[in-house]
């Protein structure tokens, strides 16, 4: 059995949760800014989140349920996660995004990962608080991986992790085996293989090949 960690936003899923929820609170623009700031790793992640969280403070929860029931997966992650899960591999997903997002995006396909590891936005009196709480704010990929792994009685030669962004490259560093997803340019480097697309990503992960940089 490997131990296979995804990304989120950006990896499994082409929605960005906090874009999601920017857009019904009016301050998308502001939102994207931050987020993409971090993503270069122009910014800690944990500020990052933080500077947003404090953005969506006072969003009703109606305009939150609707946003993360926006929560996609990209095409093809759906029958990538069962076809792991079928071949014994332990799927997890380590986001810095949200704990429903997440729930909700893999429900809309029939799936379940074996393990979430997110982050919550807290509510209070049916409207956000303006805060942000979780594993993954202070916490780092890296961290989480090794911690899971070790749960699993998985020696990390048998992980494999995949990611896009700054906040990825704690994961992407101590995997066995480091795949980037569309990465950025600062994530790029620590990657052991780059691809571009599901049908890629599956050849990589079950084993059929280990693609070069495309």
């Amino acid at each position: 059995m490997s131990l296979i960690a995804f990304d989120f936003d950006g990896t499994l899923s082409d929605s960005e949760m906090t874009v999601l929820l920017a857009e019904r609170a009016g301050v998308a623009d502001e939102v994207a800014a931050i987020t993409e700031r971090a993503m270069n790793d122009e910014l800690s992640y944990a500020e990052s989140l933080y500077q947003r969280a404090e953005l969506l403070a006072g969003l009703d929860e109606d305009a939150v349920a609707a946003a993360f029931d926006a929560v996609t997966l990209r095409p093809g992650a759906g029958d990538l996660i069962e076809r792991l899960q079928a071949e014994g591999h332990h799927v997890a997903v380590l986001t810095g995004g949200f704990e429903r997002g997440v729930e909700a995006a893999l429900a809309k396909e029939g799936v379940t990962a074996d393990t979430i590891v997110a982050n919550r936005l807290p509510m209070v009196g049916g409207a956000l608080t303006g805060d942000a709480e979780g594993p993954l704010i202070e916490g780092t990929k890296d961290d989480a991986l090794e911690a899971l792994a070790d749960d699993l009685g998985v020696p990390m030669a048998e992980t494999i992790a995949v990611g896009d962004g700054a906040n990825d490259l704690p994961m992407l560093e101590v995997a066995n085996l480091a795949v980037g997803f569309e990465p950025k340019d600062a994530v790029r480097p620590v990657c052991d293989t780059v691809v571009e697309s599901m049908f890629r990503l599956e050849t990589v992960l079950t084993g059929y090949d280990v693609l070069p940089e495309e």
